[in-house]
């Protein structure tokens, strides 16, 4: 934890230019890539797995900016880039989360997830994976049941209705307790007709995460690269650091709401 606080003190000086660097899952992989050595691009495919166009359009726009140059086909750090690096980001550590997250992360989709949440990643460092069992398909949902009965408040972002989920959201209601919610505009019908939560913020578009924030835990669950929901696994998390990041992408996604009802 005081490793944690002490990342953020730092992370809170950083500049713009780094800040850049930090706000991409791809530019971090990147980076974390080019930290160990130079490679080139067959290399850098085979090492983080992204596609040639994905690694192409990123460091095109390093390679712009300053961060990035070629020598004999291979890419390397900026000197800049490594001092900016080295002596406020603690890369290191950042990498050893990172590679936690990427395996976690890989095959979701985590592109409606603002940048600067992104860059934050490393504050659940202390999450937990919740994965299926393969006996029980609904164990993720009764999870997320069992924390909204213990919760004094909610705030979620939903990707789609589900009927226990409401009920448990509804009782909050019920008991006077602080509930807040974002949908899709695509969900406003059926959530005006089931739901009793006042708070309703809606969005043009479709959403493709779940959060759900109270105030004693939070819960992220991801959807597939397919479109479909992972029902299999969720990240979740009582440490203090964890539930800062959820509430912080809960307004960070509120700022891009479209209309209140």
């Amino acid at each position: 934890m005081e490793e944690n606080k002490n990342y953020l003190e730092s992370y809170e000086s950083v500049s713009k230019e780094v800040k850049y660097l930090t706000n991409s899952l791809v530019r971090l992989k990147l980076l974390a890539t080019l930290y160990e050595q130079p490679l080139n691009m067959k290399d850098i495919n085979s090492t983080t797995g992204l596609s040639y166009s994905s690694i192409s359009s990123n460091m095109h726009d390093l390679e712009l900016d300053g961060y990035v140059y070629r020598h004999a086909n291979k890419y390397f750090l900026s000197n800049s880039a490594k001092l900016q690096i080295d002596n406020v980001l603690e890369l290191n550590y950042v990498i050893m989360l990172l590679n936690e997250f990427f395996n976690i992360l890989d095959k979701h989709l985590v592109d409606m997830i603002p940048n600067q949440s992104i860059a934050e990643f490393y504050l659940l460092g202390k999450a937990n994976l919740i994965e299926s069992d393969g006996v029980d398909v609904y164990r993720i949902y009764k999870y997320i049941a069992d924390v909204l009965n213990a919760a004094d408040s909610a705030k979620c972002v939903l990707p789609f209705y589900h009927e226990v989920l409401n009920e448990k959201l509804n009782d909050l209601v019920c008991k006077k307790k602080e509930v807040e919610i974002i949908i899709s505009d695509l969900l406003v019908d059926i959530f005006k007709e089931k739901s009793k939560v006042n708070s309703l913020l809606s969005f043009k578009g479709e959403n493709n995460f779940l959060l759900i924030v109270t105030n004693q835990m939070m819960i992220l669950g991801l959807f597939k690269e397919d479109g479909f929901f992972d029902q299999n696994r969720l990240l979740t998390s009582k440490n203090q650091d964890s539930i800062n990041w959820a509430n912080n992408l809960y307004e960070n996604f509120k700022n891009e709401k479209i209309n209140e009802f």
